[in-house]
């Protein structure tokens, strides 16, 4: 059996040492280029846009008063397009506000939804606010105009999350997400 030359061993050493330090020094350069990109793109990230969706009508229910509502009440469906403008896809977490008839305050909203929206892409979500009217006492002259047939000025403002994967889950408003007219129907 033949013994290692000691010049052979040290220099097999420094070289495992330098190959540990150089995959190291890649690894850090790696791994801070890839915080640097991701606070970048964490710097783009934008408010996902909302107008109301054109091709379907808003619909404003008039429900009865029943024992669970004794003053009756209202269902009111909005149709939103909401348009994801970043690079990468996001997920839609939540919508949170008050919804405005007639500029009167109606009543509060909050959706958690866990929408998924593609870069780039448009996605129509439908909305489905309840309103109970013992909770409307300043809003007389709306359920008036519900009941004759007349259009309602509605506008819904709140602050939109969403769930940006790795880049966080941010918040964005209060803004105006919706706003229009609707007819009530029995």
């Amino acid at each position: 059996m033949q013994r290692a030359d000691p010049t052979m061993i040290r220099d097999r050493s420094r070289m495992m040492r330098y190959l540990r330090a150089t995959t190291l020094s890649l690894v850090l350069v790696a791994t801070l280029g890839g915080c640097a990109a991701l606070g970048a793109l964490g710097q783009v990230i934008e408010a996902p846009r909302f107008e109301v969706d054109e091709s379907r009508t808003p619909e404003l229910r008039l429900q009865p008063p029943t024992a669970g509502l004794p003053t009756g009440g209202a269902v009111l469906r909005l149709w939103a397009r909401v348009e994801n403008p970043n690079p990468m896809g996001i997920n839609l977490s939540r919508v949170a506000g008050d919804l405005y008839l007639q500029e009167s305050r109606a009543t509060g909203v909050d959706f958690p939804l866990g929408i998924p929206l593609r870069a780039g892409e448009v996605t129509v979500v439908p909305m489905e606010i309840h309103l109970d009217f013992s909770e409307l006492p300043g809003l007389a002259d709306t359920a008036m105009r519900a009941l004759t047939g007349a259009p309602l000025a509605y506008r819904l403002d709140g602050t939109v999350g969403i769930d940006a994967g790795p880049f966080g889950t941010p918040s964005f408003g209060p803004m105006t997400l919706l706003a229009g007219d609707v007819r009530a129907f029995r």
